[in-house]
């Protein structure tokens, strides 16, 4: 594949979450949830806080992927199956052991926020109460 396509191929998975007046990028995988997720885009809602976890519930009904985890990494954006809701992981949450990010039951990872959004998106949403996540 030429550079060209490969840029073409990867804008096309590319999102822009909104808290506030921070707006960061991020891109999501090539997995079914993912493309569930992109499906139901845009999306607006109020956002939900445990420890530096974002979640908030949206209208996808998807089973636990056979690579769904507990332990994730910081920026990454995963689906929850338990809740119906998708979480972007910004760092330790209540259940964490150390300094890993650590869902409270096993997620479907579906994408990544680029280290240099995460700040940003943590600050903003301890400000804020609301969240848009579009193409």
């Amino acid at each position: 594949m030429t550079e060209r396509l490969i840029q073409e191929v990867m804008m096309g998975n590319q999102i822009k979450i909104t808290v506030g007046e921070t707006e960061v990028s991020a891109l999501l995988n090539e997995t079914e949830t993912a493309a569930g997720v992109l499906d139901i885009l845009p999306i607006t809602t109020s956002l939900n806080l445990w420890g530096d976890e974002i979640y908030f519930s949206i209208p996808l009904a998807m089973e636990e992927a056979e690579d769904a985890r507990e332990i994730v990494a910081v920026g990454d954006i995963a689906y929850w199956p338990q809740g119906q809701a998708l979480c972007i992981f910004l760092g330790k949450t209540p259940v964490s052991r150390g300094d890993e990010p650590r869902a409270i039951s096993p997620v479907n990872v579906v994408g990544q926020v680029g280290p240099e959004g995460v700040p940003g998106l943590l600050n903003a949403v301890r400000q804020q109460n609301s969240i848009t996540i579009r193409r």
